[in-house]
């Protein structure tokens, strides 16, 4: 429910706060005073287009404030959820927009873009203007109203949805296999020659590190030999040079032995000295060990050059390393046997797609069957509805029709078939219907809609009088005053009849504030009521008589009233 509507410099209306009410909001004025600036600032709330030229003469900015009261509405919570904005049953949203084109939204003292509030305006404001008839054109319109009330419905659109999902995708995995089938000969030959080249190399993983070490030492052996016999030597063999660092480290040990027979202050040093000795010989074992290992083989070094060669080959090929030409491997022969099963699998996909056909055809019939009987409850409520505004010889009918081709919606098509007049034929609505009747065939379904769905959007009816007065004015005013024991009601009127109905009436009133024009919003006494449905009846000329059948029209609105509150409680 809309709480309250804050606007600055938005064209006439210079700072203007209202104040809403449950029910029935009403708003009247004379011409020009800025009733439509209202809503259109309200429109801007809900994420219409907002140009620089609607900004008050000499401002730079226009701002709008509204606060809704959005109580129990999980999807609406969701919505917020996923923007992460914090969320406790009251929505405050605040729109700039500046002249020099920026502009800025905050919901709640979060800022979002002008996308997520044209989500959030279907949870907040339904608005009810010529834009929104012709919307009912639509056959994507047409339908979610004939589904939007039956639970029924919607368990069987939400099956076949289901169903319709998976004969498409096995539709489309079939298309993609025999187009893959069409050009598979060249294709074929290359997976083969693929797989042939990668197994016949019989890789090992890691078999490139260990063959490039290999390379190395069979590149340098002969150095290796040099160094690894001057290390030797050097360790054990006494030569010309002089005596090696175990016949050097024996002679100390036993120098050390001979000064321990008397003194044992060089005890410490003598343990180092033999740990020494002993980590040395076994170190002159390992370089021994490793020289007689050495091979300087040139035919060995060639057979492992031409091996990193063919290894080098498939890397570059397939990926750059050992394990990625396995994987690639890997997926050849998935492939390959993909290819090899083909008839098997689109014989298994021939029988899916013919048992999801099956599924198919007997849930869009069910759907179908459904829609047509909700169709016809449905259109018997509007026909009833539009004889109840003024076309007693209304006819209305929901034709559904079945279809051979299926879509994600089902095999059928709709219609909405309306004839004024006996004697005319039944027409589609958007082939015949003037914008007066489309007008009032809106303000039926919303009057149905509005007692089967009682969630917490308000709804605007704007221009909702035009071209339309005596009878029918009064039977529009009873409808919209009936579909506001549901739901908050916003209507901008000119006729007394509708006016005469609301719980909160609201004067828009224009006047001039130094050098410039500005529009007031008041809301009205009872006794200022009574003045402002005589001036709508008998125009700026009010008399007693005025006044007298004012007090009675809204006499006779206050009883018409509390019958509909009998209706909506029962």
């Amino acid at each position: 429910m809309l709480q309250s509507l804050r606007v600055w410099n938005f064209a006439l209306l210079e700072e203007v706060a209202v104040e809403f009410g449950t029910g029935l909001n009403i708003l009247t004025g004379e011409t020009g005073a800025g009733k439509s600036i209202l809503i259109d600032a309200l429109g801007a709330i809900l994420g219409q287009r907002i140009s620089s030229d609607a900004i008050r003469s000499g401002c730079d900015a226009l701002r709008v404030e509204a606060v809704f009261s959005c109580e129990g509405d999980a999807a609406l919570a969701a919505l917020l959820a996923e923007q992460e904005i914090e969320y406790e049953d009251e929505l405050i949203i605040l729109r700039k927009v500046a002249r020099t084109g920026k502009g800025s939204i905050l919901v709640n003292g979060s800022h979002v873009t002008l996308t997520f509030l044209k989500k959030l305006a279907p949870h907040l404001v339904d608005i009810h203007g010529q834009n929104e008839n012709l919307a009912l054109l639509r056959e994507d319109a047409q339908r979610s109203l004939l589904e939007g009330g039956d639970e029924e419905l919607q368990r069987l659109l939400a099956a076949y949805a289901e169903v319709y999902a998976g004969w498409k995708e096995k539709t489309r995995l079939r298309a993609e296999r025999a187009e893959e089938i069409e050009n598979i000969g060249e294709r074929l030959d290359l997976l083969r020659w693929q797989e042939k080249e990668i197994a016949e190399a019989e890789l090992n993983e890691g078999e490139d590190e260990e063959l490039e070490a290999e390379i190395r030492r069979l590149s340098h052996s002969e150095r290796l030999v040099e160094n690894a016999g001057e290390a030797s030597n050097l360790l054990s063999e006494d030569g010309e040079e002089g005596i090696s660092v175990l016949s050097a480290l024996s002679r100390i040990t036993g120098a050390l032995d001979e000064i321990a027979r008397y003194d044992d202050g060089l005890s410490n040093a003598q343990t180092m000295i033999e740990e020494a000795y002993i980590s040395l010989q076994e170190a002159s074992y390992e370089v021994r060990d490793y020289l007689d290992a050495i091979d300087a083989d040139p035919a060995r070094l060639d057979r492992i050059q031409t091996r990193m060669d063919v290894i080098d080959r498939l890397k570059k090929k397939y990926g750059g390393s050992i394990v990625a030409v396995l994987e690639r491997l890997t997926s050849v022969r998935s492939e390959l046997e993909c290819i090899d099963n083909y008839d098997t699998d689109m014989v298994q996909l021939d029988k899916d797609i013919a048992a999801f056909h099956e599924r198919l055809e007997e849930t869009a019939k069910s759907l179908t069957a459904r829609r047509q009987a909700v169709g016809t409850v449905l259109s018997a409520d509007i026909e009833r509805e539009l004889q109840g505004l003024g076309m007693p010889k209304a006819r209305f009918r929901i034709v559904v029709t079945p279809e051979e081709k299926y879509t994600s919606r089902g095999a059928d098509s709709l219609d909405m078939l309306f004839s004024a007049n006996v004697g005319e034929a039944e027409k589609p609505i958007e082939k015949i219907a003037s914008g007066g009747e489309l007008s009032r065939i809106a303000l039926a379904i919303k009057s149905i809609v509005a007692a089967r769905d009682t969630g917490g959007t308000s709804m605007v009816f704007d221009e909702i009088d035009t071209g339309i007065g005596g009878r029918t004015a009064q039977m529009v005013a009873e409808r919209i005053a009936f579909v506001a024991h549901y739901k908050q009601v916003l209507c901008i009127t000119h006729l007394p009849q509708i006016a005469c109905m609301a719980d909160t009436h609201l004067y828009i009133a224009k006047s001039v504030k130094g050098e410039s024009t500005v529009t007031q919003v008041e809301a009205l006494s009872a006794d200022e009521r009574v003045r402002e449905i005589a001036r709508m009846a008998s125009g700026d000329d009010v008399t007693e008589a005025a006044l007298a059948n004012a007090r009675e029209m809204l006499a006779g609105a206050q009883q018409k009233k509390q019958v509909f509150q009998k209706k909506a409680k029962k």
